[in-house]
């Protein structure tokens, strides 16, 4: 049949065409962006994909810089921690020095304490300029803020790190289960009988030998045993009228002990009995136990420390709340604030972020309440080199430097065991994402070519076919007589 007002094959070439267009429309885009998907009508499905693997990856470069960053503040805070380490242990020298009185005059130890002032000085010129990008570093801006810490129960209280997540502030409950006691030898003669004694008295700073002439008093005892005190670390005082002499460990803690060995053929001149009045020659002290929010703490002496994922500290307790016969009791105070915040994570969340806590590093707050402050040193101040207080001084010393040192060993530990690995961790999360991703989103070069070449020639076989459909309807005119 020959009809001309509807020229039906010229439709179906004209849809074919249409498709054979819009393929090769489609090809040349997808060649020319490098992309499969284009726009949502490209591939939904794999639109809502590819856009949240481009968000993943994002968030994962973006947790890998702010890596990066946390390493270089780190190695920033590590440097400036290095250089006090290395001013303190001028410091220690300088007191070494000067307690060799004998061969040293006043004016040198003198010229001692002006090079100790000038040196803690810069320690804490080094505290108040350490800084990164405007943020000081160790001034105390980074270290936590405590409330409601009761001094004469908790003598220093030191927050390493906290997780305070949507909390305002993180309640901290200390109960203490078991006093820490000092070691403790007792003896229970009314004083050395009519034949002299001669003893080893051992402590956890040495061993002195005593000699007692025969009838000396109990106060005779006391008085040999504390000169020696700081040789030994042993102190001695009267038990009451007639219990004899306490002869106490100057620490708290199981690493603390006293012991007393007769010297000569002849024993039982010097009886000692235990804290249960059992004959003893050594005794030790005992450690605190104690929970910090319910978690059982690990403690040294006096010294009580918890470390979990939300929270570390180290606590001190006051010698009349945490030492005695039972110490049994609790204290609370909070964490309101500080730490540095670094954010590890491609996600915005507690697990993976970490705080720590950087103290300050200003020589008022170097040390503990304890032991004295690394300022007390100075010139004018209570261990002072023209105090005579060398020994004094050079604890406090030791145990500053024990605080650097911790604090340095932390920041390395953090940037080693939590930093670096986050890192190659995260590329590699991002390589597999980018891989994941590019496979629904990138273009593959091989299979659009093929199907860039298929569509041009269906395009040109298009138009072809629709000339020869639209050249169909002037046969009628044979009809015609045309």
């Amino acid at each position: 049949m020959s009809r001309i007002n509807s020229n039906v094959p010229s439709l179906i070439a004209q849809r074919h065409l249409g498709r054979s267009q819009e393929s090769l429309r489609l090809s040349l885009e997808r060649l020319s962006s490098g992309l499969q998907i284009n726009r949502g009508a490209d591939n939904p499905a794999g639109l809502i994909v590819s856009e949240r693997l481009r968000s993943e990856i994002a968030a994962a470069n973006q947790a890998i810089r702010n890596n990066a960053r946390a390493i270089n503040v780190i190695a920033t805070t590590e440097g400036a921690l290095n250089e006090v380490a290395s001013l303190l242990t001028d410091i220690k020298a300088l007191i070494v020095e000067a307690a060799n009185s004998g061969a040293f005059s006043k004016e040198e130890i003198a010229a001692n304490q002006l090079q100790i002032d000038a040196t803690i000085d810069s320690i804490t010129r080094i505290a108040n300029t350490t800084q990164f990008a405007g943020r000081k570093l160790l001034n105390g801006e980074l270290d936590y803020i405590t409330s409601g810490v009761t001094a004469t129960q908790l003598a220093d209280v030191n927050v390493l790190g906290a997780k305070f997540g949507t909390n305002p502030y993180i309640p901290v409950t200390v109960k203490v289960s078991q006093s820490a006691q000092q070691a403790q030898l007792r003896f229970t003669a009314a004083g050395i009988g009519a034949t002299p004694v001669t003893i080893n008295l051992s402590g956890p700073e040495g061993v002195v030998t005593l000699s007692f002439p025969a009838s000396a008093t109990r106060n005779d005892i006391v008085t040999a045993v504390n000169a020696q005190k700081d040789s030994t670390g042993v102190s001695a005082s009267l038990v009451g009228a007639a219990s004899g002499v306490a002869l106490r460990s100057i620490k708290y803690g199981s690493s603390a002990f006293v012991s007393v060995q007769e010297l000569g053929t002849t024993t039982g001149l010097f009886p000692v009995v235990n804290r249960s009045n059992v004959a003893d020659s050594r005794t030790e002290g005992r450690d605190a136990r104690a929970t910090i929010n319910g978690v059982a703490t690990t403690s040294d002496g006096l010294k009580i420390a918890v470390s979990d994922p939300f929270l570390k500290l180290e606590i001190i307790l006051a010698e009349a709340y945490g030492g005695g016969s039972t110490g049994l009791g609790s204290s609370t105070f909070s964490v309101t604030s500080g730490g540095a915040l670094f954010q590890l994570g491609p996600q915005v969340n507690t697990n993976l972020q970490e705080n720590i806590g950087v103290q300050n590093m200003q020589a008022n707050s170097l040390g503990n309440a304890i032991i004295g402050f690394l300022s007390d040193l100075k010139t004018g101040q209570s261990k002072a080199l023209s105090t005579g207080k060398f020994s004094q001084a050079s604890q406090v010393v030791d145990e500053v430097i024990t605080q650097v040192s911790v604090l340095r060993g932390r920041l390395g530990a953090f940037e080693r065991d939590t930093l670096q690995p986050n890192i190659d961790q995260l590329q590699i999360t991002t390589e597999n994402l980018t891989s994941s991703q590019a496979v629904i989103r990138d273009t593959d070069f091989a299979t659009e070519t093929s199907e860039l070449t298929r569509a041009q020639i269906l395009v040109q076989a298009g138009n072809s076919i629709l000339a020869i459909a639209n050249a169909q309807s002037q046969n009628v005119l044979s009809l015609l007589g045309g």
